[in-house]
Formats: structure tokens, C-alpha cells, sequence
């Protein structure tokens, strides 16, 4: 196959690297891709220019068009190349909205009977703000409906805090609301469907903290490992039958048929199961961990998802176990500066697996382009071997700022 890949960060070069290495496509490019992917095989295009988009697939005869990110898909690059005859792995737009409006995804949840955290809609800061000062247990949970790149939650300890996040991000007509905290073990379970039957994937967990100790503001992930002890086969069957199953369902009864990756986040306590969010693409940087676990080709799957053929034995995964560990630009999540020269990546091990998500070229050189810039990964027998692999070469590469951090699995592993 013919394989064009959407998107620039990290998750992007992973599903690069999977669908190039494991023989799924015979020919790949990456729009606009990053400096861990050769120039020979990058799209200098803007992912939201759906008709250049459309002229290259079919310059190039493109077999199928792999959407990473959640903005293409939520803005309706699926749609566009399905009306143009060109195969685009992920949902359409109206089932986008399951990640593109949080009440969108909280309708869905409670029509169907999918277990999460009771919740209180409002509008713009006065009812919300009126709603705080009633408040007598701490946490909760302040989320805004749409997109935000990940910093779109925010959970005050305490009323100054959520008076701060409120000032901070609601305007008079953001749609906004209010969510019990729920307690437990975070696992993030992606599951893929044809928009009849969906399959779990590898369960994964991701660590959101920056800071070691799950201490600091929440980032994009930091790093994560598969497969995620906490999910358990029987947790997983439940999650399938409660969560996974009955969404792909009621999105085909809304009229919005669910066809990509649905990705559940969950908190676990024991055997109870409630869904935080869902998101309908591949998380990053859970992708880093699912991906070379899993045992097939990648495009295969991809297609059959598309063409609405999938079956079970296609959804397998090798009995190993996958890490990856972040490196990020100095003040990420907060204000960083770009343009460092990284150095070292021909350094590491060939165990070892670098993926680039915030990088670029400049001068011959590769240089931080992002907040988290690296992802080095590795597979082994075990987690404490992925990990001893990863920490014994990370401090290899450098660049001025960077760090990051030194507990990644320490849940699974203690």
C-alpha cells in the first residue's frame, strides 16, 4: 500500500515507523511529518488544507490516509477524502465530537448507561462561579468543552484554585462544567472499530504530572508503559462490554457510525470502572507503547477498520512489555524556548527506539520545535528491563534545558 500519515508530533512518527517497518506500506509519506522522519518522505502541507490534501493522495495514489491528530479529524478531513474516493483511517466528524465536545461525549455516556462522573453544565463564570461557593469537598473537576490541547481540565484543591482556573480560561460564552472527582488508578484503553464490532488494544498507562512523583502541572504525558497492570483480562472484558461496545452502538443509533481508534480513559478502583474522557484517535504518548507491541501489520488493520472488516484474531499483541520516557523543553507545560540543538541521538543503543515529536532541521542541525520533544523507547521480557534499557541510555542525549522523568512505571513496578 500507498500510506500518507497526518500529523507532526510524536504519536505521528510512531505510526511512520510502524507502518514503514513491519512491511504495510511500499510506499510513505508524512504531512507535514518532523525531523525524525527523512525529508525525502515529508509534505511541506497545512493538515487543514483538505483540497491540497486530495491533490497529493491523488498525485501519489495514496491507498489510505492515516489521520494522527485530533483537529483534522474533528474539523472533517475524513469526510473530505471519503467523498473524494480516497480511504482515511478515522471517524468522520459528527463521531469526532465525542472528543471535540466533552457534553457531547457526557450525552453519549449517560444515554447509553456508560459509566462516569455525575456533572453540572454551565456557561460563562456567573452560575458557575455561584456554584463554587457551595462547593464543600475538594477536589473537583473543572473542564471546558472543547478542544484545548490537552489543558482544557483543570483540578483545584481548593476554591481559590478553581476560582483562579475559572478566571483564568471561561469567557461569558464558554460552555463549561463541573465533574465529581472520581478516585483511583488511571488506564488508558484504545479500542478499534469498523462502526459495528471494536476490539480493545493493549492496555496502557500514561503519566500526566510533570514532575517525578506525579508532582507539577499536568502535561500532554510525560511517558507511559504497556501493557497496564491495573487493567486486568476480566477489567478489560468489562470495559469492552460497558464502556467500548455500547458507544460504538449508540453512535450507529445517533446516526454517527464510529469507524478509528476510541480511546477511553479510564480510573479504575478495584473492580469499579467510570470513563473520564474519551478521545477518537490514538493517545500520545500511548501510541509509543502500543504500537511495537502489536503483532501484525499496522495498515492491515488500518483497512480492515475502514473497509469494516475487522475481526478478532486480526487484534493481537506480542507478550512483551513497552516504555517510553518523555524528554521535554525546559519550562514545558509552561513558556519554553525552541531552536536548541539536540545531541547524542547517534548515540543510543539499537535498542533503543527515539521518536521525534517536537523537532525540526536548522542549519543541518536537529533542533527542539515543541514542549516535549523526544519520546526513547524500549520493548522487553519484562517492564523493569524496558526501563533499565531507556534509563541506562537517555542521558545520552542533551540539549540546553531538557529533562525529564525518572519514575516512569513506578506504579506497575513497586
Amino acid at each position: 500500500m500507498k500510506i500518507l500519515v497526518i500529523g507532526s508530533g510524536g504519536r505521528e512518527h510512531a505510526l511512520f515507523w510502524r507502518l514503514q517497518t513491519d512491511g504495510s506500506a511500499s510506499e510513505i509519506y508524512a504531512l507535514p511529518g518532523n525531523a525524525g522522519i527523512d525529508d525525502r518522505f515529508r509534505v511541506n502541507i497545512s493538515m487543514s488544507d483538505h483540497a491540497a490534501i486530495t491533490d497529493f493522495c491523488r498525485s501519489k495514489t495514496i491507498d489510505l490516509v492515516v489521520v494522527g491528530p485530533e483537529a483534522p479529524l474533528v474539523e472533517g478531513l475524513v469526510d473530505h477524502l471519503e467523498k473524494e474516493h480516497i480511504p482515511a483511517f478515522g471517524p468522520k466528524k459528527d463521531a469526532a465530537r465525542l472528543e471535540g465536545s466533552k457534553l457531547f461525549a457526557k450525552y453519549i455516556m449517560e444515554k447509553y448507561n456508560v459509566p462516569t462522573a455525575a456533572h453540572w453544565d454551565f456557561v460563562g463564570k456567573d452560575k458557575l462561579l455561584t456554584f463554587i461557593d457551595t462547593i464543600k469537598e475538594y477536589p473537583v473537576v473543572i473542564k471546558l468543552d472543547g478542544l484545548a490541547a490537552g489543558k482544557g481540565v483543570g483540578i483545584p484543591l481548593n476554591r481559590d484554585e478553581a476560582v483562579a482556573f475559572i478566571n483564568e480560561n471561561v469567557k461569558a460564552d464558554t460552555p463549561v462544567f463541573i465533574e465529581e472527582f472520581i478516585d483511583g488508578e488511571e488506564a488508558s484503553v484504545l479500542g478499534i472499530s469498523d462502526g459495528e464490532r471494536v476490539y480493545p488494544l493493549v492496555a496502557a498507562q500514561d503519566h500526566k504530572r510533570a514532575f517525578d512523583g506525579d508532582n507539577g502541572p499536568n502535561t500532554g504525558g510525560m511517558g507511559a508503559y504497556a501493557p497496564a497492570p491495573v487493567v486486568t483480562d476480566d477489567l478489560m472484558e468489562k470495559i469492552r462490554l460497558q464502556v467500548l461496545q455500547p458507544v460504538v452502538d449508540g453512535m450507529k443509533k445517533e446516526g454517527c457510525e464510529f469507524k478509528g481508534i476510541l480511546y477511553a480513559g479510564m480510573m479504575i478502583k478495584g473492580k469499579d470502572i467510570k470513563v473520564l474522557e474519551f478521545n477518537v484517535r490514538f493517545g500520545d504518548p500511548e501510541t509509543q507503547v502500543i504500537l511495537p507491541l502489536y503483532d501484525g501489520k499496522l495498515g492491515e488493520l488500518f483497512m480492515a477498520s475502514v473497509q469494516g472488516k475487522l475481526t478478532k484474531d486480526i487484534v493481537k499483541f506480542k507478550s512483551a512489555h513497552a516504555m517510553t520516557v518523555v524528554v521535554a523543553s525546559g519550562g514545558y507545560p509552561g513558556t519554553y524556548e525552541k531552536g536548541k540543538e539536540i545531541t547524542g541521538l547517534d548515540h543510543v543503543s539499537d535498542d533503543i527506539i527515539v521518536f521525534h515529536a517536537g523537532t525540526t532541521h536548522k542549519n543541518g542541525k536537529v533542533v527542539t520545535d515543541g514542549g516535549r520533544v523526544l519520546t526513547v523507547t524500549a520493548i522487553a521480557d519484562t517492564l523493569k528491563q524496558a526501563k533499565d534499557k531507556i534509563y541506562g541510555e537517555i542521558g545520552k542525549i542533551t540539549f540546553d534545558g531538557a529533562f525529564y522523568r525518572k519514575d516512569i512505571g513506578h506504579r506497575a513496578l513497586r
